[in-house]
């Protein structure tokens, strides 16, 4: 039973690894897909944000949909979406069909990605969910990563479109993966979220917005330091390509933190704590990029403190969520994520340029952890559960 867990969480490992590869893939590929398309860099960063935009409305009926047809029928659609969506961008001679076949794969990886999810947390509710949750939020970065090495060599090589149905290819064969392995565990009757589903309370509710709240801010300042740190280091004199790598450091030290960081708090627990010190070291960092021109050193501290809150985060509502909702909490969970992520890195760039100094957007960036902070205090509240950092 317990090599057949972790069996199946490598299948969802690599699937939502397929997702973060497509996500990035047109940034990969994008000085020579912009050359094809006769696009500049705003209608770039449409392509980027198309990816994401469907979660808003998409993640909360994706989670129903999981509960009630079967978790695995639905994830196995999100990833037919997301080849569909691949083959559209693919085959695009314009900018509209690429940024159509961009919606058409992020909202099969909207709802992916709210499935997957709940899906660990079936497996792993009993222990090492927060071990569970880690590995599986490294697929993501993981994804990216490969995706800006590959894509620029292989659109070299044989054109870009290459890339795109290689991500498409990348979708098919683990949408293959999770048909052929995934299963419930035995613990659980097939008839607990698709005969008879839970009723939808307040108090389920207000655990998926508070934990949600804390999983979106979290990414959103993280976010913030890895978009608007090179425009800091470029006012500071560093050339485009120093710039460009000393950020990606945090990145590739997330990888490494963020398993490590889950294994930390399943053997030491006090994981609201743990999570905590994070929030305020990475909050602290961000502040001190106002007075303080140590780029790489600040990159750093984001990058090993951004990494042990993450699995712990994953596991709040999935460990104060009964199974028989589980899908459609994680939806709402979802939802606020993607809300944030839509309005909160712009509105930190609009600060920029409304104060002209490079720093403010990561100030802005300290604000919101700050803000994290203080969610996960009202999630704390909110839950009945007394110990939940324990449970977590």
């Amino acid at each position: 039973m317990d090599s057949k867990r972790w069996f199946i969480l490598g299948a969802l490992f690599l699937a939502r690894t397929a997702m973060g590869f497509q996500f990035q893939s047109v940034v990969g590929v994008s000085s020579f897909l912009r050359a094809d398309l006769g696009i500049g860099l705003a209608e770039l960063g449409v392509l980027v944000g198309a990816y994401m935009l469907p979660g808003i409305v998409v993640a909360l009926p994706g989670g129903s949909l999981g509960e009630r047809f079967g978790q695995k029928q639905i994830a196995i659609i999100g990833l037919l979406l997301m080849a569909v969506g691949g083959v559209v961008t693919a085959m695009a001679g314009d900018f509209a069909m690429a940024t159509l076949g961009r919606v058409i794969s992020g909202a099969g990886a909207v709802v992916l990605n709210v499935l997957l999810t709940s899906m660990v947390a079936e497996w792993f509710s009993s222990d090492r969910l927060v071990t569970a949750m880690a590995i599986l939020v490294t697929s993501w970065p993981l994804g990216i990563g490969l995706a800006l090495v590959t894509g620029p060599l292989i659109a070299a090589a044989v054109g870009w479109p290459s890339m795109i149905w290689l991500s498409a290819a990348a979708s098919l064969a683990t949408c293959a993966l999770i048909a052929l392995v995934y299963r419930r565990p035995d613990t659980i009757a097939e008839s607990d979220t698709q005969v008879v589903r839970g009723k939808f309370t307040s108090r389920d509710f207000w655990v998926a917005t508070w934990s949600g709240q804390v999983w979106a801010l979290f990414n959103v300042g993280y976010i913030i330091v890895v978009s608007f740190m090179p425009a800091l280091m470029l006012a500071d004199g560093v050339s485009p390509t120093t710039a460009g790598l000393v950020t990606s450091f945090a990145t590739w030290i997330l990888i490494v933190t963020v398993p490590l960081g889950g294994l930390l708090i399943d053997r030491v627990g006090h994981s609201v704590a743990i999570m905590q010190l994070c929030f305020a070291a990475m909050a602290i960092a961000m502040a001190a990029t106002a007075v303080v021109p140590a780029a790489l050193a600040i990159v750093i501290i984001v990058g090993v403190f951004a990494g042990p809150p993450a699995g712990a985060i994953m596991a709040l509502p999935a460990s104060a969520l009964r199974a028989t909702v589980r899908s459609t909490g994680m939806g709402l969970y979802f939802t606020w994520y993607y809300a944030a992520m839509a309005v909160l890195p712009p509105f930190a760039g609009w600060l920029g340029d409304l104060t002209g100094a490079a720093s403010t957007p990561l100030v802005f960036g300290a604000v919101v952890m700050a803000a994290a902070m203080l969610s996960l205090m009202v999630f704390l509240r909110t839950s009945a559960r007394a110990e939940i950092g324990a449970a977590v």
